[in-house]
């Protein structure tokens, strides 16, 4: 039996097995780069009030008498018409006093069972469940056993009465106090009917439950990776040319220092759109409601769970009130994000070019709870943002890739081999709605052709884009690697089921065949310290296909940290300068959601080999959220500061060429000097976090430790298995 995980098994062995080492050419000349305020805008930027004239019509403010202070006034609430289906957004789409506590429509249909409901069968299983958690027999003391004897009679109960399987989870949640809020989050009208269809399609005795009950309740080990190499040789239509070493170099045609072109890169804008302003009338009448969708200016932003800055009828009295651009522990409000596009220009010193291009990897939609989000509320945002993208970044194509809150529902996408396996299930349309709006309204920027939106719309939102250039972008959408996505623990003895990373692999082909150099953009990290992807094998061998000669960059978002992760030939057998394949550049968030400062990088990019360049190739911008209190909308906006130079930073004494790219090798070799110095992995922690307040020291020799090990994990895997845990911000 073949033991992957449904995950970067197949994409990543593409780009870390035998390969040649991405190295430097030491003969490159060393050529004085310009002065940085040449290149960039300056050092410092504060934004400018929300500019009213950014939308034709907004609807009106709340009213009162007295009014809110003026740093609570509330967000502004254009009036936005969907220019995909014409449609003009309600406003109360994003009046926290007309969202309903609950969903009122399941995001998903019941499968069809022998019983439309049998409470007594629920007693029935719940009890089983109960005694088998509780003996101490002898033939029982495995946990993950009782875990999955357990999953055995939740299945047995959805085959008889799919209805049932709501409620057994709220009653199993609640007497082992797994959740506060559990009623809310397995409702029918959550996840409840989600859950049916799992544990209906899941091999529950099996690998899938294995997975399901390490990822969700830690009971049982994680399952030992496989070697796929048998498999992802079959998938290879050409062997690799004998000459693909020699690639890069033969593309550039500069004989001195390359030429240079400007790369936005941003990611999780999180928009918490909201017209509201918390008023003590709002709060002690809102029985129906707790919490509510939308950013409230002057609501609790110190909450005790969940997504702050929410009206809610516990937060009367108020201790630390929302500011108008933004808190710590909530997501961005729209004040923030026109800050935000207003400020990258100026900062960038691209007011008259705007960008060669931008990728933006994924999570605009808040992180409201299921129940409170709808297919409508996140083609809202998909329009409002991306047209704010379009007008505020100036010219030049964004390629963006879906996050995992890019969908409804979030926690609930499937590859579509299940319509023919789940007992009578019907695709809700409402899902596929999703790729088509989304699809569209990147071809009605002009982001991308009708071809390439039809693709998109054939692959869940995942397409290539062969520039004229020689630069190929693939975007996926890497859901189906996401540990919280239950639908990936469906036939985990699948590598590929919703044929994604068989998508890469074709792409990554044609790109070989046109002498393309390729970037792949997605949202949810391969590797880390391993706890947001699925793991991939650790024992690829002969798929080095497509790295270093096709791959010149990958990049991800999804931590909201500003991070990086290296790939080494043999997905990390031997870790070493020699066997460093390519780099992935993890964004740091517009959104300060969970204690981080704003921030985002811009890029110098060769444009001929589309490698990351030096000095100043990867700047970060970052605006000190701390400081929003102080801040009203009728006076300037969040001030951002440029916060450091990747080479400069981390390249002092490491020899290597002025004009040579920061690939693995390089960051490689920063490695090596952050264990010789390990007060440079402090500096890392700090950038980490884009200078918050709130990120905690890394000192300690096991943080050090297990920070340059999860730098040396491209792959979960290698993550989870080789580095200690524990030491996230």
């Amino acid at each position: 039996m073949v033991l992957p995980a449904l995950t970067f098994a197949l994409a990543w062995s593409l780009v870390a097995c035998r390969a040649a080492p991405a190295t430097a050419d030491a003969q490159q000349p060393l050529v004085l780069q310009p002065p940085r305020e040449r290149v960039l805008g300056p050092p410092v930027y504060t934004a400018a009030p929300f500019p009213s004239s950014l939308f034709s019509s907004y609807y009106p403010q709340p009213t009162g008498n007295p009014g809110p202070p003026p740093q609570f006034r509330p967000q502004p609430q254009p009036v936005i018409q969907d220019p995909i289906t014409g449609k003009i957004y309600d406003e109360k789409l994003t009046d926290p006093r007309a969202v309903p506590r609950n969903a009122t429509k399941p995001p998903l249909p019941l499968p069809s069972g022998a019983l439309e409901s049998s409470p007594p069968l629920r007693e029935s299983a719940f009890s089983q469940i109960i005694a088998i958690a509780n003996t101490s027999a002898p033939s029982w003391t495995d946990s993950c056993s009782k875990c999955l004897a357990a999953l055995n009679i939740a299945k047995s109960l959805a085959f008889a009465a799919p209805s049932e399987i709501s409620q057994l989870a709220v009653d199993v949640c609640e007497y082992f106090q797994f959740s506060p809020i559990c009623s809310t989050t397995y409702s029918r009208l959550t996840l409840g009917a989600l859950l049916s269809q799992v544990f209906q399609t899941a091999d529950v005795a099996g690998l899938d439950g294995q997975y399901l009950c390490h990822s969700f309740l830690m009971l049982c080990p994680l399952p030992p990776t496989y070697p796929l190499h048998t498999i992802l040789e079959t998938w290879f239509s050409k062997p690799k040319p004998h000459d693909a070493e020699t690639w890069t170099e033969r593309r550039r045609t500069a004989k001195t220092a390359p030429k240079r072109v400007k790369v936005l890169h941003m990611s999780d804008m999180h928009l918490d759109p909201s017209k509201s302003v918390l008023q003590t009338q709002i709060a002690s009448s809102a029985n129906d409601y707790f919490p509510m969708v939308g950013y409230s200016t002057g609501s609790e932003a110190n909450c005790t769970m969940g997504l702050c800055c929410r009206v809610s009828q516990e937060e009367i009295d108020v201790q630390i009130p929302a500011p108008y651009y933004g808190s710590y522990r909530c997501d961005t409000p729209l004040s923030l994000g026109v800050a935000s596009l207003q400020a990258i220009p100026q900062l960038t010193n691209t007011q008259s070019t705007g960008f060669a291009w931008t990728v933006f990897t994924g999570d605009l939609v808040s992180h409201d709870p299921d129940n409170q989000v709808s297919r409508e509320y996140v083609m809202y945002a998909e329009t409002i943002m991306y047209d704010l993208f379009k007008k505020l970044l100036g010219a030049g194509p964004v390629y963006a890739a879906l996050g995992n809150h890019d969908s409804y529902l979030q926690l609930g996408l499937f590859p579509f081999f299940l319509l023919q396996r789940v007992n009578s299930f019907a695709f809700p349309a409402e899902l596929k709605t999703n790729y088509e709006h989304v699809s569209r309204l990147w071809e009605h920027e002009d982001w991308i052709s009708a071809g390439v939106a039809k693709q998109a719309r054939a692959h869940y939102g995942a397409y290539s884009v062969a520039r004229k250039d020689g630069l190929r972008v693939i975007t996926l959408n890497t859901d189906f690697w996401y540990r919280k996505n239950y639908f990936n623990y469906v036939n985990m003895t699948n590598p590929d089921p919703s044929g994604m990373l068989r998508f890469l692999t074709d792409e990554l082909q044609a790109a070989e065949d046109a002498k393309e150099r390729a970037w792949i953009v997605g949202h949810v990290l391969s590797g880390w310290d391993g706890s947001s992807a699925l793991t991939n094998p650790t024992n690829l061998c002969n798929v080095d296909r497509f790295s270093p000669h096709v791959i010149s960059a990958i990049l991800f978002g999804h931590t909201h940290e500003d991070l990086f992760t290296i790939f080494y030939a043999n997905n990390g057998t031997i870790v070493a300068k020699d066997t460093a394949q390519t780099v992935a550049w993890v964004a740091p968030s517009i959104s300060p959601m969970t204690n981080l400062n704003s921030g985002f990088r811009m890029y110098e990019v060769d444009a001929e080999t589309f490698e990351i360049l030096d000095a100043h190739t990867q700047v970060v911008w970052y605006s000190d959220v701390s400081a929003f209190s102080s801040l009203d909308h009728q006076g300037p906006g969040p001030t951002w500061r440029y916060e450091y130079d990747t080479r400069e930073l981390y390249g002092s004494g490491v020899e290597w060429p002025q004009n040579a790219p920061l690939n693995a090798t390089w960051w490689h070799m920063v490695t090596e000097r952050m264990e010789a110095e390990p007060s440079l992995v402090q500096t890392f922690t700090e950038n980490q976090g884009k200078q918050s307040v709130h990120s905690p020291a890394c000192t300690s020799d096991e943080c050090v430790k297990a920070k340059i090990c999860y730098l040396r994990s491209g792959s979960s895997a290698i993550g989870k298995h080789n580095c200690l845990q524990g030491f996230v911000l």
